[in-house]
């Protein structure tokens, strides 16, 4: 974790795989780091924010194949699988639930052609569940909004545990 001020100070070699972990969209990690330097936490967030809901289709599809399916552990030891495992740590906790979001997740990817993105930290397996189901009633404007919003919410929680406040 770094300040603000060593935020602004760091070599971009350091930073920018940081903060594709928290958003795999390199046109948002670009903008974010060329916006240097930032007065305080709030602004470099406010950015951040303001770069998250302007992301391009592509760019948010990209970011998306980061994420593994929801109630699917993320392997490996890097960073981002770490904090994927840690924000879905209460999902599929029941072999029922786990099988309806399996068989919720292959209906919702049938249906919209991309993984169902949540932001999960905090929310349980069923609340989960309802918020799949609930979404695949969805027209494809509608969810592609849901998706670019749930983007940004991963994207700054993530963006806290890189960047804290002095």
């Amino acid at each position: 974790m770094v300040t603000v001020e060593e935020f602004n100070r760091m070599e971009t070699g350091w930073l920018r795989p940081a903060l594709l972990d928290c958003c795999d969209a390199p046109e948002w990690v670009d903008a974010l780091l060329n916006s240097r330097p930032y007065p305080d936490l709030e602004s470099l967030f406010a950015t951040a924010d303001r770069l998250a809901g302007a992301l391009t289709p592509e760019a948010i599809e990209q970011a998306l194949a980061a994420h593994p399916r929801i109630g699917e552990r993320a392997a490996g030891a890097s960073r981002g699988a770490a904090w994927s495992r840690a924000e879905q740590s209460a999902i599929a906790d029941d072999v029922e639930t786990a099988a309806a979001l399996h068989s919720a997740n292959r209906l919702y990817e049938k249906r919209f052609g991309r993984v169902f993105l949540i932001c999960a930290t905090g929310l349980s397996s069923r609340e989960v569940l309802a918020a799949l189901l609930l979404r695949l009633g969805n027209d494809e404007q509608t969810e592609a909004a849901v998706v670019a919003m749930e983007l940004r919410k991963i994207a700054l929680l993530r963006l806290r545990k890189v960047v804290v406040d002095a």
